[in-house]
């Protein structure tokens, strides 16, 4: 068990990392930030902000030998780099728990090998591989990058089979995965913790709205039956069991007009999804990561109050900010601003939760706010 006091290493320095630093600094912990960006959220309050790529050894020596654990933000830190790291201190997630996530094709088949059902996927590494993938996938379908690819990025719509090659040659021609359109009820998500001794807890099912590809509103409790909320839960735990996890992950998944619940993907980490909790939960999901990295009890996971939160992106921001009166004015909501230097379109710059014991007065309320935000 490592207390307070203890260093805490943070591979990432966006908003995860930042929400991480709060929760582990608030609990007593110092907290270094290995980043490259000089303006990094995270690296903004830490302890220590090393600027260095995540491939710099030398960096990683010193950032290795004046921690007493390592954690990442992100599923893309290099696997490399996370084993270099384990001759000096624990890394938790283990390389071998993040590499799954890294590529979509090896996940899906992670996924097949728990057990589970991703959503229908055929490989395409090459322009020869296009019509045997083609065969195996009814259209509309989405073309997606095998790495790198998130909130609609490295992704492109495919209505017919004779669109593929263009959008493949879009893509750069990188490995991809042609992925079925899936008639849709409901996404929704599952965030839990895993021990290192392999216990496991869950945070109440999250129901999910996207725009372009981005989350949009997060809804909690999800508006679905128990019965399918325990199914997510269980699969989640049978992914993070196999997978020997450590730390906080989500598992998100699209429940089909059929009743059927499919995996959409994982994220070896924390989610935005799980945002709600810093509000919502007695304890929040970066405070679960700080004690399972730290090998402490878990924290309380119960929802005491259904929730909505609201992401906002950089759209919003227009020549300098969105008119927050509202927000501020609503006793209800909770504003949370993750410091980044500049608003691009796309990009998140924060959140808010608008809490009520009634959850359609607090989606009505949540919806009303978001409304006045734009700039005008």
């Amino acid at each position: 068990m490592l207390l307070p006091g203890s260093t805490i290493g943070m591979l990432g320095g966006g908003q995860l990392g930042r929400m991480f630093t709060v929760a582990a600094r608030t609990l007593g912990y110092k907290v270094i930030v290995l980043e490259p960006d000089p303006l990094s959220p995270a690296g903004q309050l830490a302890d220590q902000h090393l600027r260095a790529a995540y491939d710099d050894e030398q960096a990683l020596r010193q950032f290795g030998e004046q921690c007493a654990v390592v954690t990442t933000e992100f599923e893309n830190i290099p696997a490399q780099t996370l084993e270099f790291l384990t001759q000096f201190c624990p890394v938790r997630p283990s390389a071998t728990a993040v590499q799954v996530a890294q590529d979509r094709m090896v996940e899906k088949e992670f996924v097949r090998s728990c057990g589970l059902s991703p959503v229908p996927f055929a490989p395409i590494r090459q322009l020869a591989d296009i019509p045997s993938a083609c065969s195996q996938i009814n259209f509309p379908a989405i073309l997606k990058t095998a790495r790198f690819g998130y909130d609609g990025k490295g992704q492109i719509t495919v209505n017919h089979p004779s669109e593929v090659e263009a959008a493949f040659l879009q893509l750069k021609t990188v490995e991809c995965v042609l992925e079925q359109r899936v008639d849709l009820a409901k996404e929704i998500s599952v965030v839990l913790a895993r021990s290192v001794h392999g216990e496991m807890d869950c945070f109440p099912v999250a129901e999910n709205l996207h725009r372009n590809g981005i989350l949009h509103q997060t809804i909690v409790p999800a508006r679905i039956n128990e019965a399918l909320a325990e199914q997510a839960k269980q699969a989640a735990q049978r992914i993070a069991a196999k997978l020997e996890f450590v730390g906080v992950m989500a598992v998100e998944f699209f429940v089909t007009r059929q009743g059927e619940l499919l995996i959409n993907e994982m994220a070896p980490r924390t989610h935005n999804s799980g945002h709600y909790s810093l509000d919502a939960c007695i304890t929040s999901q970066f405070e679960q990561q700080v004690r399972m990295v730290c090998e402490l009890p878990f924290g309380d996971t119960r929802l005491h109050t259904p929730v909505v939160m609201m992401n906002l992106l950089g759209d919003l921001w227009g020549s300098s900010q969105p008119i927050w009166d509202e927000l501020l004015h609503s006793p209800n909501s909770k504003l949370h601003l993750y410091g980044k230097h500049e608003a691009r379109a796309g990009r998140k710059m924060g959140h808010f939760c608008t809490l009520h014991p009634d959850l359609n007065a607090a989606i009505a309320e949540a919806d009303r706010i978001f409304s006045t935000l734009p700039q005008v």
